[in-house]
């Protein structure tokens, strides 16, 4: 479905054409004074150079062309040559009807060129918590694949989990001390590992941070870390079943904490899945002369004409031949594309890594391991941050735990919720867990993410203003109209949306009609915070017309019958959108 604006275009772009003037003035945009008209086209001041007229002179000839089409209702050609809009109302009607006539898309066309998309999203490590850093990235990352997925795109979500390194080998190593006992750590034993874990998803969250601290502090204990990493790596047999004990019992708290934020993966890989790749990968490099030492280092050039500033080249092995995150990021590049051969991949990372990853896409773009029109792309995101201004930290300075900072937002939500004492308690907490997960995404999403924030969890959890929770009364709103105007016994099935009646509802109207411009000009430019914007502006237009217009004590059932099935739209958009920045309502609250 052709989209508003184009549709209004083309009649401009007619006029303008009919008078004698090149038809690629005839662009028209939304208002930028909705005080005056809905639409403009400042083409006429273009057009003047090019045909030595007065830009008036011609807006006055095109308006008057346009004054005989009956898509409008109001044309006015203003000095010194703007053209103002006004759609006619029956126009805008029809469109809308052919809106709600498309079902779940409501007139947002799939995209004709399919591309596969890879994003790399969530980038936890393992036997590590999730902590208030992996929001964004989480979050971000999932409304992109939704968006996506929305437009018609093959989206492939991946966590890319951090379970590589000398990470794993510090929680062999503290756990061979406090149990040398286990089978895992006897080279000679040949038989079957045990298939359950020997610890819980607790003790392992311990059992790093304690091995850590020790390998600071004592010199031969990072030495068997390192040793006990070098043979991991090297495929000891022990240590590989406790490789897979680990990831088993982590990705399994990721996938429960992950889900109580209702993002989820296509491919649950890591960095250890890369691992075969890097040798063949190293030699490619080096034979076709990419990769050369320098301080001992395999390193390849990736610096171009015209930098700006220094780009350092891409270290590949260090110089004791071991494999970095460059190594791994690349050879993850290269798995991808032997496997899904994506046309683009998008790593949703922390701005501040934005030269590591120009280095690593140059390197990747240089040396062949993605195909010449393959798009890498890096978007960053700001960072979140407290009231005072500095990284979001516990109430005693330390880094939250994601669960802690869910569990407090849900708390404050019930708190709310009960305050009303409309509910009972299980009901009011499985409201209160919907509406809370509506306040952290919203309140992330609607900030463009390269920007830092304030999360500031008084404003995100309150029921006005651009909030998450002032979305979901709306649509509760809207749902409770229409669960009355049902128990009434009557129905809207065979209405139509009718003309607009009043000025509220228009501009309900036109709101409406931007939801397919809205959705392909979000994902254009993987911008989650349009959809935030638009679902904004919608809210508040309906809840204008709402308060100047009675919807169930209408007289007029063929009008009221009207009203219903636009509000249907409007509950339809809006829940459309936050199912694609992944959030729900609830049915009341």
């Amino acid at each position: 479905m052709k989209k508003i604006l184009d549709i209004i275009t083309e009649e401009v772009t007619k006029a303008f054409a009919s008078c004698g003037y090149d038809e690629a003035y005839g662009r028209v945009t939304l208002s930028n004074r909705p005080d005056l008209c809905e639409y403009q086209c400042n083409g006429a001041l273009q057009a003047a150079k090019e045909y030595k007229k007065a830009p008036f002179m011609i807006a006055d000839e095109v308006a008057d062309k346009l004054k005989e089409n009956k898509m409008f209702s109001s044309v006015e050609s203003v000095k010194p040559g703007f053209l103002n809009l006004k759609a006619e109302e029956h126009f805008l009607a029809d469109y809308l009807n052919e809106m709600r006539e498309d079902g779940e898309r409501f007139g947002c066309d799939k995209t004709k060129e399919q591309k596969t998309v890879m994003i790399d999203y969530g980038g936890p490590n393992v036997a590590k918590p999730l902590h208030v850093g992996h929001l964004r990235s989480a979050i971000i990352g999932e409304s992109i694949k939704r968006m996506g997925r929305f437009m018609g795109h093959n989206m492939i979500g991946d966590v890319h989990l951090g379970d590589w390194g000398l990470q794993m080998g510090l929680i062999i190593t503290e756990l061979r001390q406090r149990q040398p006992e286990l089978v895992y750590f006897d080279e000679n034993y040949a038989g079957e590992y045990p298939k359950e874990p020997p610890f819980t998803i607790a003790q392992l969250e311990e059992i790093y941070p304690t091995a850590s601290s020790k390998s600071k502090e004592d010199e031969a204990y990072k030495e068997a870390a390192m040793e006990a990493t070098y043979e991991l790596q090297q495929g000891r047999a022990g240590y590989q079943a406790l490789l897979s004990h680990i990831l088993n019992v982590s990705v399994t708290d990721l996938k429960k904490n992950y889900e109580n934020l209702n993002v989820s993966f296509d491919l649950w890989k890591g960095e250890s899945d890369a691992q075969p790749f890097i040798p063949d990968m190293v030699e490619k490099m080096k034979a076709e002369g990419y990769a050369y030492i320098s301080e001992g280092a395999l390193v390849v050039d990736v610096k171009e004409e015209g930098d700006t500033k220094e780009i350092p080249p891409c270290m590949i092995l260090k110089s004791d031949g071991a494999s970095l995150y460059n190594t791994t990021d690349l050879a993850t590049i290269v798995w991808r594309m032997r496997d899904y051969h994506p046309h683009e991949i998008i790593y949703v990372v922390d701005k501040r890594q934005e030269l590591y990853f120009t280095q690593v896409f140059r390197c990747a773009k240089k040396t062949g391991l993605v195909e010449p029109d393959t798009k890498l792309k890096f978007l960053g995101f700001g960072t979140m941050n407290g009231k005072d201004g500095k990284p979001f930290k516990t109430r005693e300075g330390g880094v939250m735990r994601l669960e802690t900072l869910v569990s407090e937002i849900n708390q404050e939500m019930y708190k709310k919720i009960r305050e009303n004492n409309t509910m009972e308690e299980e009901e009011a907490k499985e409201t209160a867990r919907i509406v809370a997960l509506s306040a952290i995404k919203y309140g992330d999403l609607s900030n463009q993410a390269s920007k830092d924030y304030i999360f500031d969890v008084e404003r995100f959890t309150s029921f006005e203003g651009n909030t998450g929770p002032y979305i979901l009364y709306t649509i509760v709103r809207i749902k409770s109209i229409l669960a009355k105007y049902k128990a009434s016994g009557k129905k809207a099935e065979d209405t139509k949306i009718r003309p607009a009646g009043g000025d509220s509802e228009k501009s309900l109207m036109l709101e409406i009609s931007k939801f397919n411009s809205a959705m392909e000009n979000a994902f254009e430019e993987i911008a989650p915070h349009k959809i935030c914007a638009y679902i904004y502006d919608l809210a508040n237009a309906f809840n204008r017309f709402y308060h100047e217009t009675k919807i169930l004590t209408e007289e007029d059932e063929n009008v009221q019958a009207g009203y219903i099935c636009l509000l249907e739209l409007t509950k339809g958009i809006l829940e459309k959108c936050i199912d694609i920045l992944g959030f729900s309502a609830p049915e009341r609250m």
